[in-house]
């Protein structure tokens, strides 16, 4: 056997037992096996590159490559530390990645089980279930949660856990109260998502004159926004561009 056979058995076996010792995904082994030495190439700057440079630009960058190459990597590893350790922040993490991966209804048996004992009334673990329910469309159980966690903790600081009561109520047929929460939370929330959907209540609900006065009001303050709200909120605002020219 030459020494570039036995090099390379090397690195391919060095490489299959770090993906096991880890905990990757076990397709990578295919990888490893059947495309070398591109397979060991794509492995090397997946998996291990990205501990040996520590920057937040480049853990993004890296972090935005594996999940496009593993979507599945953040919630396996979320499972794997709740199956280790069994607290509430790894069940909660854990959840909120199952939420990700559109599995809404596990991740609300997983907040069930987090919301016990002395977290049964904690207000970020049913922010999280209301986000489940909301997700799995159940929208009136959504608002229940919302509404438990607003009687239990009054001082919770979330603009989203107010817009997402907004949205359950307008999903589960309450215009009147979604548009005053609406117009409420626009008043707290930062980005334009909150006033774009008042607006397209507005005229869902035939309010064509406030409707179109709410998304010039939100378009003509984006356009002296600093450049980094424009692009932060661009999907929203190009929306409320399509729902204006449609309104006109």
């Amino acid at each position: 056997m030459g020494y570039g056979l036995i090099i390379g058995l090397i690195i391919e076996v060095a490489l299959i037992a770090h993906c096991l010792r880890t905990g990757r995904n076990a397709l990578w082994i295919v990888v490893i096996v059947l495309l070398p030495p591109l397979g060991w190439l794509a492995y090397a700057i997946v998996e291990l590159l990205p501990g040996l440079f520590g920057g937040a630009g480049t853990t993004r960058a890296w972090g935005g490559m594996r999940r496009a190459l593993d979507p599945g990597a953040d919630l396996r590893r979320y499972e794997t530390e709740m199956q280790r350790s069994g607290d509430v922040a790894s069940r909660q993490h854990y959840a909120d990645a199952l939420i990700a991966h559109g599995r809404a209804e596990e991740a609300i048996a997983v907040y069930r089980q987090a919301l016990t004992g002395l977290y049964e009334s904690d207000p970020n673990l049913l922010w999280g279930l209301a986000r489940a329910q909301f997700a799995a469309g159940a929208a009136g159980a959504a608002r229940a949660t919302l509404e438990t966690v607003r009687a239990q903790n009054p001082q919770f600081p979330s603009p989203e856990a107010h817009l997402l009561y907004a949205r359950a109520l307008e999903a589960d047929g309450d215009s009147t109260r979604a548009l005053q929460e609406y117009a409420a939370v626009m008043r707290s929330f930062a980005g334009a998502e909150a006033p774009l959907r008042y607006a397209q209540l507005l005229r869902a609900t035939g309010q064509i004159s406030e409707a179109q006065r709410v998304l010039k009001e939100l378009l003509d303050n984006a356009r002296i926004a600093p450049r980094y709200y424009r692009r932060m909120q661009r999907q929203w605002l190009v929306m409320a561009e399509h729902e204006l020219s449609a309104l006109s």
